[in-house]
């Protein structure tokens, strides 16, 4: 079979597998090699032509099987003409509307522009005739400049930081030419664009790679001011200071990227966090060192908006200064009152509440220890909440009184603006989730609809590597068994011997080290966090479901759901 048939007509098919060829695939967009090939199944027609060794080579599908089998013909005389062109016709049986989204692929073809310096990217319609076209010779600069004069006309602080960094053969951590450019402008007022790509994929819910800018640009700051003596007295800096007034550009390359979700919008691998701060705070380190008057400009900026934030803190304790409730002992509370940032983790367990306690920040986050499985609230009666304990704590803890949904409860005296529930990663863990997700759906909705209930997601397994070279020892963490093949799949193409790592799997909670539960669900710019919302089902459905899953009077409509969707679980038993 042709190669070209093998990559358009069957699933996981494609150079991006070849990481150690050194092709143009090291550093792929691509994970499963299955996105051409869908593309292909859902289209009523594809044509593939191929231009390269003085020949074309052509190639028809319908519906994803072949229509015309390859052929190919000499090039026309003179003609050294080298690419590949795809046409497809969406079939319209598989959409709910025929239409292209313009706007969406615009920005998408815009952005490789903006990636790939010098190269002109054109769309054009061929029934309307409108035609666009994008080209930036300066790459990421010139889009920076170019979007911020369209959304504000303010002009930077200091003039534009632009930084770039390959890794060089024989690294320790990272692998040959994993990298990052980007470029970064501080402006007083206006809009301010963030975007960011690995491997010209746009993740526009951020990700590892962001937050490793930030960490490197506010360490390089925070350093430049406390060289100079810059800071005023009783203001303490973070990392929002320096990033509040920043817009950005950030292009990463990652050799085996890791994305939440399958449309790729926000990066998870834990490596690219180091990876961009250690290249971005040394380069703008020396930037500001080199010009001490900018570095001063820019630290002005930043103070100020550090005391803003502290002016806004205070007004809010003033406010809630009266009527708080006694708060319950076993809670570790935090020592900031900020609610932007202030995380309260509902800890499965004392013992896991305990290195929960030493692996925290203390001045952002809270733990509050559960023991055992919280009551079954779907059908409790409001006013007999609070004689159970762990109920009556979790409510005082956040400051927000049991209320029905549709009601507008009293959230002035709100103490933190995330409610992570931090359970074990197996059934048990799971089944005190949904005790606690009844608890707030049932009777603290609007934390729900507001966007403050979160879910922990702790690692399941965890890979001791052994040092190899230069390389030391590591430690892997996987979410699940399809993280762990992952891993092991990655170590045996980086040439590690079969059976030479080692495979531990959590019991629970309670045997991590501090460390290792700040390193894999607490830090935010390595942890794996998802956010409580209304899915696919909305909230009507949702009261439905629950009162089947959860009501004492509703066994039969239970038994006849798992018979019914039972073959669907995977368990872990």
């Amino acid at each position: 079979m042709p190669v070209i048939e093998i990559v358009f007509a069957r699933l996981h098919a494609g150079g991006k597998f070849d990481k150690a060829g050194g092709g143009a695939y090291s550093f792929s967009g691509g994970l499963h090699g299955v996105g051409v090939s869908v593309t292909n199944a859902l289209s009523k027609r594809m044509e593939v032509t191929v231009w390269r060794d003085a020949a074309v080579h052509r190639i028809a599908f319908a519906g994803g099987e072949v229509a015309t089998p390859l052929a190919s013909q000499p090039a026309e005389r003179g003609e050294r003409r080298s690419g590949t062109r795809v046409r497809c016709w969406p079939d319209p049986k598989y959409f709910d509307s025929p239409t292209i989204p313009q706007a969406e692929l615009a920005q998408l073809l815009r952005s490789k522009a903006v990636l790939l310096p010098g190269v002109k990217v054109a769309l054009v319609d061929e029934k309307s005739g409108r035609r666009q076209s994008w080209h930036y010779a300066a790459g990421l600069r010139d889009y920076l400049s170019e979007s911020l004069a369209a959304l504000s006309g303010a002009e930077p602080v200091i003039p534009l930081f632009e930084g770039e960094q390959s890794i060089g053969a024989g690294h320790d951590t990272f692998a040959e030419g994993e990298g990052a450019h980007w470029v970064v402008a501080w402006t007083e007022e206006g809009g301010l664009l963030r975007e960011s790509y690995v491997n010209l994929i746009p993740t526009s819910a951020g990700g590892t790679h962001e937050s490793g800018l930030r960490e490197g640009l506010f360490a390089a700051v925070k350093g430049f001011i406390e060289l100079h003596n810059l800071q005023p007295k009783g203001v303490k800096l973070l990392p929002e200071d320096v990033f509040a007034r920043a817009s950005f550009v950030l292009s990463a390359r990652v050799l085996d990227p890791q994305f939440q979700g399958q449309i790729k919008e926000r990066l998870n691998s834990r490596d690219a966090l180091r990876l961009v701060s250690s290249m971005a705070r040394p380069q703008l380190e020396l930037w500001l060192n080199q010009h001490v008057e900018h570095g001063r400009k820019l630290a002005e900026l930043v103070i100020r908006q550090a005391q803003a934030r502290s002016r806004a803190a205070q007004k809010v304790e003033k406010k809630k200064s009266s009527g708080v409730a006694v708060l319950p002992g076993k809670l570790t509370d935090c020592e900031s009152t900020d609610i932007a940032r202030n995380e309260l983790f509902l800890v499965e367990g004392d013992s896991a509440g305990g290195s929960a306690k030493m692996g925290r920040d203390k001045e952002f986050r809270a733990i509050l220890p559960l023991r055992g499985k919280v009551l079954n609230t779907w059908e409790a009666e409001r006013d007999r909440l609070f004689a159970n304990n762990e109920i009556h704590d979790i409510a005082v803890a956040i400051g927000v009184d049991p209320h029905e949904a549709g009601a507008e409860p009293d959230l002035s005296n709100l103490r933190y603006g995330r409610v992570c529930i931090l359970s074990d990663a197996d059934v048990d863990g799971a089944h005190i989730q949904v005790l606690l997700l009844t608890l707030f759906f049932r009777h603290f909705p609007v934390l729900l609809e507001r966007g403050h209930v979160y879910v922990a997601r702790p690692p399941l397994y965890r890979v001791d590597v052994p040092a190899q070279g230069k390389r030391p020892l590591r430690k892997l963490y996987c979410l699940d068994d399809g993280e762990l093949r992952h891993v092991e799949d990655k170590l045996r193409k980086e040439g590690v011997r079969e059976g030479g790592w080692a495979i531990s799997r959590f019991k629970g909670l309670g045997e991590m080290n501090a460390e290792q539960l700040w390193e894999t669900t607490m830090n935010p710019d390595t942890r794996r966090m998802l956010k409580v919302s209304f899915g696919e089902v909305d909230p009507a459905g949702t009261r439905e479901r629950f009162t089947m899953l959860m009501g004492k009077g509703e066994a039969a409509a239970r038994r006849a759901w798992l018979g019914e969707r039972g073959n669907e679980a995977e368990v872990d038993i």
